[in-house]
């Protein structure tokens, strides 16, 4: 079992490195420049697995991931990169296959050959080709895409921390796919209504979505804080914050790394960029109902936590 856990280890860190690496090979592609400089941001994962799988034979902590934060570091400079380089030049881009029918996935994956025997020349014009036939705007998106579903398959994979159970890890899990949506939304609906000469809009929706991506290395809304008990009388003293500790972590969450900044994203969008459709409206409502919702629970707790304590209070009998 033990080496079990120690292959995982590594098979994960292995393909954060080989996912980051391929964004990085297409910066490279896209800008026709020395990009590579951008595997250094490897480094940090690399002694990051080094150490711990001598230390910890591989198991991750129990607040806090580095191996995924250290993976959010190495690909996210590669996003913003091609982010703002397709949101620059997509009036100019060349006719490209867009990834939305069978047809189109079929003329990209087997393209025009010649009869007869192909050179090696030839193999790797065509896989050139069938690179080149394919929208940025696709890429950045399978990008966007295999990041998020790594991220929930990582965590999956990594050895349980000290003090974690599977119980909490399979509630993380759950809540990282719906996390995964929510962000995956966000950045591809909001980015497609950007107009021309927005650049403000883009740095502000780039900023916010890499803000949100913040939650995948913490794991503060599951995992469990609550001290042994040891008699009532300690039980009466535990704190707020320590009795709910995941409900409140889980509303911080949602009130300033998610729907709260999604929420005023969507609202600038309607109102400074004059920007107006259904599914925004839809969209910016759910923001506003998941925000009030949450607050709702967050006077709820306080409510019965005090409760309790008053109630004691005026049960006592008057000597």
């Amino acid at each position: 079992m033990g080496l079990f856990k120690f292959v995982c280890a590594i098979i994960t860190r292995v393909l954060f490195i080989l996912v980051s690496l391929a964004g990085v090979w297409r910066v490279t592609w896209v800008k026709d420049n020395n990009y590579w400089f951008l595997t250094f941001l490897f480094l940090p994962l690399f002694v990051e697995m080094i150490i711990t799988l001598k230390n910890r034979k591989g198991k991750d902590y129990k607040w806090f991931s580095p191996p995924i934060f250290l993976f959010l570091i190495s690909i996210i400079p590669s996003i913003w990169i091609l982010e703002l380089h397709y949101q620059q030049n997509k009036e100019s881009d060349p006719l490209c296959k867009k990834l939305d029918s069978w047809e189109n996935l079929r003329t990209v994956i087997t393209p025009n050959q010649t009869n007869g025997n192909q050179t090696y020349q030839d193999y790797l014009k065509n896989i050139n080709q069938m690179l080149s036939a394919v929208c940025s705007n696709d890429w950045i998106l399978a990008l966007h895409q295999i990041l998020l579903i790594l991220l929930i398959v990582g965590k999956w994979l990594l050895p349980l921390g000290g003090g974690v159970t599977r119980d909490e890890l399979s509630q993380l899990l759950l809540i990282f796919v719906g996390t995964a949506a929510d962000i995956l939304e966000f950045t591809s609906e909001t980015l497609s209504d950007v107009k021309e000469n927005s650049p403000e809009l883009v740095y502000i929706i780039l900023g916010v979505w890499t803000w949100s991506m913040l939650q995948f290395p913490l794991h503060l809304a599951v995992v469990n804080s609550k001290p042994d008990a040891e008699g009532e009388e300690r039980a009466k003293k535990v704190s707020l914050m320590t009795k709910h500790s995941t409900d409140m972590w889980s509303i911080v969450e949602a009130l300033f790394i998610q729907d709260g900044p999604f929420l005023v994203v969507r609202l600038t969008v309607m109102t400074y960029f004059k920007v107006f459709h259904q599914m925004l409206v839809f969209f910016a409502i759910k923001n506003f109902l998941v925000v009030i919702l949450n607050l709702y629970r967050l006077v709820v707790i306080c409510q019965d936590f005090r409760t309790p304590s008053s109630r004691t209070d005026s049960g006592n009998p008057v000597l």
